[in-house]
């Protein structure tokens, strides 16, 4: 009987263990980690999703949605990247870039100077380095399609909304010499 009841709580004790290491890990990360992880900076955060899948979709889903499938696109991450760093006190700024052949979303990071993209997520170096000129994010996020930009915008995402805060088009920035358009100094109300 003692035996048995060693056993069992030997049976417990190692559950407990593996609950508390492993069963973390077998959930998937959560909202609620990212938010409560005291040492998150930009480089932290992208680490997270070097095992994620590239998986398009028409509409951004839902942070639960895109951590708990592991899998989504740019504007999945770059809008959840924007809201756990805003928390953390840095300033994001969501930008699109649209190419010939694609339209890509980044998270610039004004503290770090440097941008978080998605499909870098998997590369040693998760950050990539950009002043704060719209210009040069787009021309660092087109090259890295191989392709030429035609226009890059700022928006903001709240409560599922996109607004636009401003636009440049690579032909009338070219045309009237602004390549150094900046980003805006505009920062969305806090939660």
């Amino acid at each position: 009987m003692v035996q048995r009841v060693h056993l069992v709580g030997l049976r417990a004790v190692l559950l407990a263990m593996c609950s508390f290491f492993f069963l973390p890990s077998l959930l998937g990360l959560t909202i609620e980690d990212l938010r409560n992880d005291p040492d998150l900076t930009p480089e932290r955060f992208a680490e997270h999703f070097a095992n994620f899948k590239f998986q398009f979709r028409a509409q951004i889903q839902s942070p639960e949605t895109f951590l708990a499938t592991k899998s989504g696109d740019c504007d999945d991450f770059a809008t959840l990247a924007a809201d756990i760093l805003r928390r953390k006190g840095y300033t994001p700024h969501m930008i699109t870039v649209r190419t010939k052949k694609v339209v890509h979303v980044v998270c610039y990071i004004e503290e770090t100077k440097a941008y978080l993209d998605f499909e870098k997520r998997k590369h040693p170096n998760r950050l990539v380095g950009a002043s704060h000129s719209l210009a040069e994010i787009a021309q660092k996020v087109a090259e890295s399609f191989n392709a030429q930009w035609t226009s890059v915008s700022e928006f903001t995402y709240e409560a599922g909304v996109k607004r636009l805060v401003s636009t440049v088009s690579r032909h009338n920035a070219l045309a009237a010499n602004q390549a150094e358009v900046k980003i805006a100094s505009v920062t969305p109300a806090a939660n």
